[in-house]
């Protein structure tokens, strides 16, 4: 258990060696989330694997308040600054957790050796009319959440709402930094029903991905947003090369 800021944070480690390989889920879910692939790398990779529950997650602290994902990077680096991990870290990320790793990898540039976003939120994604777009869809769903009873899974809900327009006009603008390689795993099903969404989010990955020669696109066919669940051979395979790529 880690502290951090006056509240705690669950991180699990299986031990190994270096390149780390640090395992952050998207939003709601937490390190269980990696039970198909965190035994698998650990065995196929030798690396040090770590995963955690970030705040409101699992075993974790609720930490009460708008979620930011400047927060989550403190908390992210209080965990591996106590495991020493501070140097020759893989980071995977999965969906919302592709926003902690822009502004970590930002934070953090000297930590972070290479990178695998699955189907992960960019900052090419966020348009102003996107971004518009997305406040205006969720009005009534965010409305209707405030009146049912409180659940930890529903405050979570609210958190990341939470001033979403400002916080993602202002993610728009960040970059990548040239110097880390990074590999972007888009899902064939992408988060989205909607056609003109779910293009816009494989154009946003690839507009990543051509922004650096360090960088590279994997489809993983036949998989809904949850690429983890439907398609682990995809993220394994990503991140074995990766390890090999940066060890």
């Amino acid at each position: 258990m880690v502290t951090n800021k006056g509240h705690t944070l669950a991180f699990y480690v299986t031990p190994g060696r270096l390149p780390a390989i640090v395992l952050d889920a998207g939003g709601g879910l937490d390190a269980s989330y990696w039970k198909k692939i965190a035994p698998v790398l650990a065995k196929s990779t030798g690396s040090e694997i770590i995963t955690y529950d970030r705040s409101g997650e699992g075993r974790s602290s609720d930490v009460p308040g708008p979620w930011k994902a400047q927060d989550a990077v403190s908390d992210l680096a209080a965990g591996l600054a106590q495991l020493g991990a501070t140097k020759d870290v893989v980071l995977v990320s999965h969906s919302l957790a592709g926003e902690i790793a822009t502004y970590f990898v930002r934070q953090h540039p000297h930590w972070i050796t290479g990178a695998v976003l699955v189907d992960a939120s960019l900052p090419e994604f966020y348009t102003d009319s996107e971004t518009a777009k997305l406040v205006a869809a969720n009005e009534q769903q965010i409305a209707a959440l405030k009146g049912q009873p409180q659940t930890r899974a529903i405050r979570q809900l609210l958190a990341v709402a939470a001033n979403y327009g400002p916080v993602h006009r202002a993610y728009h603008k960040l970059a990548w930094p040239q110097d880390v390689p990074a590999t972007a795993i888009v899902s064939s099903g992408t988060p989205f029903v909607t056609t003109s969404d779910a293009q816009l989010w494989r154009q946003a990955q690839q507009e990543f991905v051509g922004a650096a020669p360090n960088r590279r696109l994997v489809v993983a066919e036949h998989s809904s947003h949850d690429i983890p669940v439907d398609r682990p051979d995809v993220v394994i395979n990503a991140v074995q090369e990766m390890v090999k790529r940066v060890r």
